[in-house]
């Protein structure tokens, strides 16, 4: 099995400190630190380690996909980004990478139901399992889950919990 080193980074946000992990493919994760089912980010196949932990993973504040991901989540913080264009190399099951590459086709500042993202993969009938893979989103706000409601318009899950969920949609409204 061949191994591949991941670089991670912790960065400060608005909604609280974000872990970054990139491979040299492109961006693996960014996880909300504040929340404890976020404490393991995404790893080679086979390998379910934490960055702090593991010899195939290290710090790297300097790794160009990292410094490239920290510069766009500032400016979508500060209101100037709406579409991230970074390379992406989440690790997921094809039913998940179906789901998120849904996800990254919302518009920003817009919102869709679980159904109606159930419904653009294929079967409107699985609302169930689009939630669970977004509950599994490895790439917080870069593949934006947050945009993704309850069929009410409640909010609902969120792996960064619903005042940051909510924070993320307040702040694409106003820029929008």
């Amino acid at each position: 099995m061949l191994r591949h080193m991941l670089y991670c980074k912790t960065i400060a946000s608005p909604v609280g400190p974000l872990r970054l992990a990139a491979s040299d493919k492109g961006l693996c994760a960014v996880q909300f630190q504040n929340v404890r089912r976020n404490a393991t980010l995404p790893s080679p196949p086979g390998l379910r380690r934490t960055c702090s932990a593991s010899p195939l993973m290290e710090e790297e504040i300097g790794h160009p996909i990292l410094k490239e991901a920290e510069a766009q989540l500032k400016e979508y913080f500060a209101g100037r980004r709406k579409a991230f264009d970074l390379p992406l190399d989440p690790q997921g099951s094809m039913f998940q990478l179906k789901a998120w590459r849904e996800l990254q086709k919302i518009p920003y500042g817009q919102t869709i139901s679980y159904g109606e993202q159930a419904r653009r993969v294929g079967d409107a009938k699985k609302a169930r399992a689009v939630g669970m893979a977004n509950g599994r989103n490895p790439l917080a706000i870069v593949v934006p889950c947050h945009r993704v409601i309850g069929s009410t318009g409640a909010l609902t899950g969120f792996g960064g919990g619903l005042k940051a969920k909510q924070y993320l949609l307040d702040l694409e409204r106003r820029a929008a």
